[in-house]
Parts: structure tokens; C-alpha cells; sequence
């Protein structure tokens, strides 16, 4: 990631938090909501379950191949589990927007203090994202692509369409996917004779993953936002000039995040409007049309689907995912009532940013003391190939119980 985002904004205001509460009355949360947030969180966090290293100690098991498979990113086009973090992230929060909102004001905040906070969150949003991506180097590390920079650089802009009527809002987010697409079009693609190793893409990789043809505006490290990042990460101080991203991401990706981010303020607005019911229906044909648009720009090779340059054909069929995710989450519990099984989830959801943090910050920490408290082979007992798991699974209890800690003392980490 990343991934990570978060709650930058409450989903209503909480007297008192518990996962027993429906999501309608004024001043409860949703807990649907939180639930779906938890358990993005949750994916984001059992990264360290280390799933391709358990599939390649069992190289026939179709079993563990497909947990590997949907815990790492794709290479290029097409989606797996693990890249559905990033965009729910950027979704929900726009789905806790209109209730954040709606919670100030009826507070008797200004709209002048409203946009003032949210510059002040969006820059520490901005800041927290290069802070977390400058731990491995020597000094800051200038890059923006991790989520939270993502989506702090959007935020302001979300914010302001908040304030607006929903066909500005489905304006807004046509106008951004139309125009990023057209962008990228106009840009020149790579020649046949370009020399893709000199900016990270080996011969095979280009054979293999690249596009020939007018998908080619969208392949990796020569693009339009690979030559703006060559220009504008180069304004900061670096250790070594930038010129290409290895995994592709880019700073410009904030664009259509925010696209992402607007069809979750929609979501919630139709949330809030139709509480205390549900509009599933309405969820879930946002839904299908979203997956379905992304797919035929996607075979018809008008803009292929790929979440690390965040292209505007993923916006639509990752977005078209996240309204899914969330009508589903929304009738278990909801309009099922079924409500306790989400409690660890809501655990996670309740405290995302404490989650993102320590799951960058304490796994270091916690393996080590696990390997000099227990032993450099303490998770060993199942055998080699499934110790990284084993111990994962320790790890990821650490983490759940750090956060059951903080929820138990009503401690939420917010920005």
C-alpha cells in the first residue's frame, strides 16, 4: 500500500461506542460501515501472514497458491484481493463525509473552520504518508503515492464537493475520469525501439505485462505521470535522482483516487438519505454498472484496468467492487441484524489510523521479541514451510489485542 486509509473523519459522533448499535439514529455509527473498514484494515495488517512464502515451500497446493495470489498486488492489469485495500480505503472515506458534516455543523462549526481543518487534515494526511515511506532511508523520501498521501492530496477537493448538489458531484467525477483519460491519451507512447530497462522494465516483463497499440499510453514507467514525477519529485532533496517508481505508482494517481473518493461521498449520501433503511438497490446496480464499464474499457482496449497507475477504467470497476462490499456488509448487518460477528472487525474499524500505524511500525518489534522470548524457531512446531504463517498469525493477534486495548479505554486515533 495501501496502502491506508483510513478515518480521517468520523462517521458520527459516539457517546459511547458499541458494535450492538444499528446505524440510524443521529449521533450512532454505522457499523456496517465500520465493519467493512475493519476488515480492509485487517488486509492491509495480515501481510505479515506472508502468504507467497508458504505457496512456494508448497509448490502443488492450488490451496495456498490462491491466498498468495489475492495477498499480493498484480503485476500490471487485473485485480486481486490485496488491491482492493487502497480503493475501499479512499472509498469510505468518502462514505463517512456526509456524516462527519452533517455532525460539525449540527455542532455550530462554520464552514470557515470546517475547510480549515480539513487543509490542516489533508496536509498531515500528505505529511504521515512520506513520513511512513522515508523509514528505510537515510533521509526524507520525498514520493506520494502511498495511501494516505493519496488520499490527503484529494481530500480538500472531496471536502468542498461535500457542500455541493449530487449532479455537480457526478459531474465532477465524470469531468476528472474524462479528462485524466484524455491526458494520458494525448501523451506519446513509448516507440518500438524504446530502451524499456532504463526505466525499470526489463524486456521480459515489457513482453509479457506492457501493451502494444493504444493501450500502450498506459504502460509502466513511461507514461504521462512516470515524466511528471521525473520532473516533481526531482524538486525535493533526494538521494539519488528520481526516475522511475520500480513498482509503477505514481503522485498523479491522486486524480482518479479522488474519483474513487467521490463515489464513496455518494455512497454515503444515499446512506444518510435512506436511514433508517438501506438503499441497497441502489448500491448494488452502482455496483454492477461500475465493475461492468471497467471491464469493457478494459477488453476493448480503450483503457486497461490497472490499480498502480490507478487508470480511470479501475476507478469505475474498483469502485463498482467497493459499492458491492459495502451493500453487502450493509444487509448482513443491517437489514439481517446479524451484528456480533462483526465485533472484531469493528474492533479494527473503529481505530483504522492506530491500525495503519502499528502495522507499519510495531512488526519488527513484536518478531523480535517473539524470536528472543520464544526462540529463533518458537513457530516451527507445524513444520518450516508453515512457521512465517504461524508466526503471522501471532503477530496479527498482537495486533487485534493492542487495538481491543485501546477500544476497551475508548481510545481512537484521529487527525
Amino acid at each position: 500500500m495501501s496502502t491506508a486509509v483510513l478515518e480521517p473523519t468520523p462517521i458520527a459522533t459516539v457517546a459511547a461506542p458499541s458494535p450492538q448499535k444499528s446505524a440510524t439514529p443521529s449521533g450512532v455509527r454505522n457499523i456496517a460501515v465500520d465493519a467493512y473498514r475493519g476488515l480492509v484494515m485487517l488486509l492491509m495488517m495480515a501481510e505479515v501472514l506472508r502468504l507467497a512464502r508458504v505457496a512456494e515451500a508448497f509448490p502443488t497446493s492450488i490451496f495456498w497458491k490462491i491466498l498468495a495470489y489475492n495477498q499480493t498486488h498484480v503485476e500490471w492489469a487485473g485485480c486481486s484481493l490485496h488491491d482492493l485495500i487502497q480503493p475501499s480505503f479512499s472509498f469510505l472515506v468518502g462514505v463517512a463525509l456526509p456524516y462527519s458534516i452533517a455532525s460539525r455543523l449540527a455542532k455550530g462549526a462554520t464552514f470557515g473552520k470546517l475547510l480549515a481543518h480539513t487543509v490542516w487534515r489533508a496536509f498531515l494526511l500528505t505529511a504521515l504518508g512520506v513520513f511512513l515511506r522515508s523509514m528505510d532511508h537515510s533521509q526524507t523520501y520525498y514520493t506520494f503515492e502511498d495511501t494516505l498521501s493519496q488520499i490527503g492530496m484529494g481530500y480538500t477537493f472531496l471536502f468542498l464537493l461535500g457542500f455541493v448538489k449530487p449532479r455537480w458531484q457526478w459531474t465532477a467525477f465524470a469531468a476528472i475520469l474524462a479528462g485524466y483519460w484524455l491526458a494520458w491519451a494525448l501523451y506519446p507512447a513509448a516507440g518500438p525501439g524504446f530502451d524499456w530497462p532504463s526505466v525499470g522494465v526489463s524486456q521480459s516483463w515489457n513482453a509479457q505485462h506492457n501493451y502494444t497499440g493504444f493501450a500502450a499510453h498506459w504502460n509502466k514507467n513511461y507514461n504521462l505521470g512516470n515524466t511528471f514525477d521525473q520532473w516533481f519529485l526531482n524538486l525535493f532533496p533526494r538521494e539519488h535522482p528520481f526516475v522511475y517508481n520500480e513498482g509503477g505508482y505514481l503522485t498523479l494517481s491522486f486524480i482518479p483516487t479522488l474519483g474513487t473518493m467521490i463515489l464513496g461521498l455518494v455512497a454515503g449520501r444515499w446512506l444518510r438519505a435512506a436511514a433508517p433503511g438501506l438503499p441497497l438497490k441502489r448500491l448494488l446496480i452502482a455496483g454492477v454498472a461500475g465493475v461492468a464499464a471497467g471491464l469493457l474499457l478494459h477488453y476493448t482496449h480503450i483503457c486497461p484496468v490497472v490499480k498502480r497507475i490507478w487508470t480511470p477504467s479501475w476507478t469505475l470497476s474498483s469502485g463498482g467492487a467497493c459499492f458491492l462490499l459495502l451493500a453487502g456488509f450493509s444487509w448482513l448487518i443491517d437489514a439481517k441484524g446479524f451484528r456480533k460477528w462483526a465485533f472484531p472487525l469493528v474492533v479494527i474499524g473503529m481505530n483504522s489510523i492506530a491500525a495503519y500505524m502499528i502495522a507499519h511500525l510495531f512488526e519488527e518489534f513484536i518478531v523480535g521479541s517473539f524470536r528472543i522470548n520464544l526462540g529463533p524457531h518458537f513457530f516451527r512446531f507445524l513444520g518450516t514451510g508453515l512457521e512465517p504463517f504461524m508466526e503471522g498469525v501471532a503477530v496479527l493477534l498482537v495486533y487485534w489485542v493492542m487495538l481491543f486495548w485501546m477500544y476497551r479505554r475508548r481510545l481512537f486515533l484521529k487527525i
